[in-house]
């Protein structure tokens, strides 16, 4: 097993264990309306400064990370912002630390290749 092998073992592990690890219960939602359930990192939050002018604003950051393989297995690709907003874009959906279920729109990804993971950026959905 190559060295980029044990990397993506380790991120699974991490990823996706809810005892030892980050896992948190997320479903992904494409836009044919196909949802599976997975484990993968999610945050969700709140900011006052904007990091690039230092300003004070209201804001939210949420994201999740999933592994790639995880997502084929479910029989989900890799999910895409869809900006045509006559389309149903790809959805997440998440309980926060308190129980409270929040869904997201995906608004752009980051797919690491390298390990195999996926970065969603998420926007709150209605």
């Amino acid at each position: 097993m190559g060295l980029r092998q044990i990397a993506q073992a380790d991120l699974k592990a991490i990823l996706e264990d809810d005892v030892n690890g980050f896992g948190w219960p997320i479903t992904v939602t494409d836009p044919s309306n196909v949802s599976a359930s997975m484990k993968g990192h999610s945050n969700d939050i709140g900011q006052m400064i904007d990091p690039e002018t230092g300003q004070l604003v209201s804001g939210r950051l949420a994201s999740v990370t999933l592994m790639m393989s995880s997502l084929a297995d479910a029989g989900l690709g890799i999910p895409v912002g869809i900006t045509n907003s006559s389309q149903r874009p790809w959805r997440v959906t998440f309980d926060d630390i308190d129980g409270v279920s929040h869904t997201f729109k995906v608004t752009n990804t980051m797919p690491d290749r390298t390990v195999g993971n996926v970065v969603c950026l998420l926007e709150l959905w209605q």
